[in-house]
């Protein structure tokens, strides 16, 4: 009789547990769970945040998905107002790909861009681009650092015209130095008529040449 409450007491736990099967969530107006708490506290699933105004930094709203504890894939940025504000994008946890930052007008402030480093490994190997040699790539061991790495192109714009301010340029967290550019080559020559150059041939070497001009001797 024991063992039959027992297992009683089994069967009714595991149909609780997949009938219930988060410890915490929030109901959204549509009814979709939100903010999913595992039975080992695990973040999982649909995420909004609310993050309040804080020594003068502006507050906003954040909405992604989660995977065992770690953000995963895009997440939306939002002012407290409802604008958006930015577009992100995470693997493992940390950001990863292109990064996108607007002003609450809709205009393009800053885009990055970061690389992921596998958070469960001392090291990670990496593919980067050859930035010498069009697609051409090279095999990098980076040790983790428990951050994503700074790796491409960022781009800073100008809030009055839009256009890009300024850029610098990122490989494995490292900012890459501006090439410089060769010197400017001396004016190219104005190429001259085939006339002239077939006259100057022919009168190459000579001392005095003799040229009519048109002009009349008195």
């Amino acid at each position: 009789m024991r063992w039959l409450v027992i297992i009683m007491l089994l069967i009714s736990g595991e149909a609780f547990s997949q009938q219930f099967p988060w410890k915490d969530y929030k109901l959204n107006a549509q009814g979709d769970t939100l903010n999913r708490i595992d039975i080992i506290n695990r973040k999982q699933g649909p995420w909004v945040v609310r993050n309040e105004s804080a020594r003068g930094e502006p507050g906003y709203e954040e909405e992604g998905w989660y995977v065992h504890n770690r953000k995963d894939g895009e997440w939306r940025l939002f002012s407290l107002q409802g604008d958006l504000v930015g577009v992100e994008f995470y693997k493992w946890g940390l950001k990863d790909s292109v990064c996108k930052y607007y002003s609450k007008h809709g205009e393009i402030r800053l885009e990055q861009r970061w690389k992921a480093v596998n958070p469960d490994k001392l090291y990670d190997t990496l593919q980067i681009e050859d930035p010498d040699k069009f697609d051409t790539y090279r095999t990098v061991i980076v040790k983790n650092e428990g951050a994503s790495l700074r790796h491409g192109l960022w781009k800073y714009y100008d809030p009055e015209t839009g256009a890009v301010a300024k850029t610098e340029n990122y490989v494995l967290g490292e900012l890459q130095k501006e090439k410089r550019q060769a010197p400017a080559t001396a004016k190219k020559e104005i190429e001259k008529p085939k006339e002239v150059q077939d006259f100057e041939r022919k009168n190459a070497g000579k001392k005095k040449i003799k040229v009519r001009d048109g002009s009349t001797g008195n």
